[in-house]
């Protein structure tokens, strides 16, 4: 595989032990140019706060995520929403990010927005196209293609051990070890 597009998941292989950010780590790619840059959220590793400790506007509990190492002072968010957000940006047919967070805030008061139908992430992941590209092919990441699109917006927790026992063979083992191998 040598290319990436919008709305590809990948996977953290489990040879990534040593790497605290990505260990483990399930992605969405938000943008991909194959010139440039591919740009992404981790949406399976939850942070210990809500929304809520963070805009106090808004009157729901949703989970943040930690979406990666890059702004890590910024909100990212990622929805399936698009018809109801302006300024939204299209990743494909069920998934969008960004768009008017103050239509979000009175969205989610109102319940027309449930924890269904978005995920927040602080900060996000970033390489260049070559650089992703590289890992990719030395086996750092794998291509998912079982998660559905729907599952993104739940807590996802346990998704990395079940595409591990998914893939099968030697992935069945990793998806038994502990996170912390010295735990082991």
């Amino acid at each position: 595989m040598t290319h990436l597009k919008k709305g590809d998941i990948i996977v953290a292989d489990p040879s990534i032990v040593n790497d605290i950010q990505f260990n483990r780590s399930i992605i969405l790619i938000t943008s991909s140019s194959i010139e440039n840059e591919i740009v992404g959220l981790i949406v399976n590793k939850i942070l210990d706060y809500k929304l809520h400790d963070i805009v106090p506007e808004i009157n729901i509990d949703f989970d943040i995520y930690d979406g990666g190492p890059v702004n890590k002072d910024n909100l990212y968010y990622i929805h399936n929403k698009g018809h109801l957000i302006p300024e939204s940006i299209k990743i494909n047919q069920q998934l969008f990010w960004s768009g008017d967070f103050e239509k979000i805030i009175d969205l989610i008061n109102s319940k027309k927005i449930t924890a269904k139908d978005i995920k927040f992430c602080l900060g996000y992941t970033g390489w260049s196209a070559k650089q992703l590209i590289n890992e990719v092919k030395q086996d750092s990441w794998i291509k998912c293609t079982k998660i559905k699109y729907e599952e993104i917006f739940s807590k996802m927790s346990k998704s990395w051990k079940k595409i591990m026992i998914d893939l099968g063979g030697e992935y069945i083992i990793w998806s038994n070890a502990p996170e912390n191998l010295s735990h082991n």
